[in-house]
């Protein structure tokens, strides 16, 4: 079926697109910031995902693709890079115009450490896996690097978000890596992951969609904050240190 992993591309974006012109949702008011993150988050995995497929790290079944390439990838994972971000993101945004899940900072911090420890240190154990390695270790230095560096207050938010996205995931990549279907729509060379499934997910994927996810809310509260959108009475989520101004008294 050529048209198998269009098919979820599409089925992926239709509804958040179709609601995001909702009056109390009105997602639509931030495609500005949300298209210039992604454009420069699907730059960044466009490499690394051609890269990979030049190492053979992994690869895609002609059956379930039109054949139409950009940069030696199907047109299919283009698009790929941009409708799973917009379904999250939209995700995303609705459940922050409605609830603040934030954490207590000093649990939030623990959380943040032990996670970033497991992660560098599975990366380091399986560093002869570059798929295992890189997904790993990257995210590990990502996660604290937004939080130590450029000291966003989003993170606890992200964590609630990806939680409910948990489902359609397994959904979206499941059919993808092959499940209920003959063979995979994206196929992985064993020698490069851990080998551990959840389903027919390699766990690397939840790590690689984490990491893209991250990348994106980045790009897109900086821009949210850089064009004013929080006078969109949706507030953004980027912490920027103000300095106040002190008045001297003269006599």
């Amino acid at each position: 079926m050529k048209f198998l992993y269009l098919i979820i591309d599409l089925l992926t974006i239709l509804i958040p697109f179709l609601f995001s012109f909702h009056s109390k949702l009105q997602f639509h008011k931030m495609w500005k910031p949300f298209f210039l993150s992604n454009s420069i988050v699907s730059v960044l995995f466009v490499i690394w995902d051609i890269y990979f497929v030049r190492r053979g790290i992994w690869g895609f079944n002609n059956h379930y693709i039109l054949g139409v390439y950009v940069f030696n990838l199907p047109i299919e994972e283009i698009f790929f890079f941009i409708c799973i971000p917009y379904a999250c993101l939209f995700t995303y945004h609705c459940l922050n115009l409605f609830f603040q899940c934030k954490w207590e900072e000093k649990f939030e911090k623990i959380f943040i450490l032990i996670l970033s420890a497991a992660l560098l240190s599975i990366g380091c154990i399986y560093f002869h896996k570059l798929y295992t390695c890189c997904s790993f270790i990257s995210l590990g230095i990502l996660i604290l690097f937004l939080k130590y560096f450029a000291n966003v207050n989003w993170l606890t938010n992200f964590m609630t978000v990806y939680t409910m996205l948990v489902v359609p995931f397994l959904l979206v990549n499941g059919v993808l890596t092959g499940t209920g279907i003959e063979h995979p729509v994206v196929w992985y060379n064993n020698a490069e992951i851990i080998g551990v499934r959840v389903f027919t997910i390699p766990v690397e994927d939840f790590i690689y969609g984490i990491e893209l996810l991250l990348v994106n809310i980045f790009f897109y509260e900086f821009f949210k904050f850089y064009f004013h959108y929080n006078n969109l009475k949706i507030k953004s989520n980027i912490s920027i240190p103000v300095k106040k101004n002190r008045k001297r008294n003269i006599s």
